[in-house]
């Protein structure tokens, strides 16, 4: 294996229609919660993009959004904030 193997895939920004799958459990004003999280870091974000997918036992649910990424600052300032509302499991 070469160094350049190992090595993740670079991402060129501005990134149009960046996937960020949300997963967590599944309750009332989940949708909404990501809606606004994403919203504050991607203003432009399009909510009609959104797409929410129950766990087979329903006891999560997956939402996943597409936005324009702007910069690694902007993911990671997503990521935690996500993170920081307490009823997010995984941000992908």
């Amino acid at each position: 294996m070469t160094e350049t193997d190992t090595q993740a895939p670079k991402i060129e920004f501005p990134c149009e229609r960046y996937p960020i799958k949300v997963i967590g459990e599944a309750g009332e004003g989940f949708h909404e919660l990501v809606i606004e999280v994403i919203q504050r870091h991607a203003p432009d974000f399009d909510a009609t993009s959104l797409v929410a997918r129950d766990s087979r036992t329903g006891r999560f649910l997956s939402v996943q959004v597409l936005i324009t990424a702007t910069g690694i600052e902007q993911l990671q300032a997503i990521n935690a904030d996500l993170r920081a509302t307490g009823r997010v499991h995984m941000v992908l």
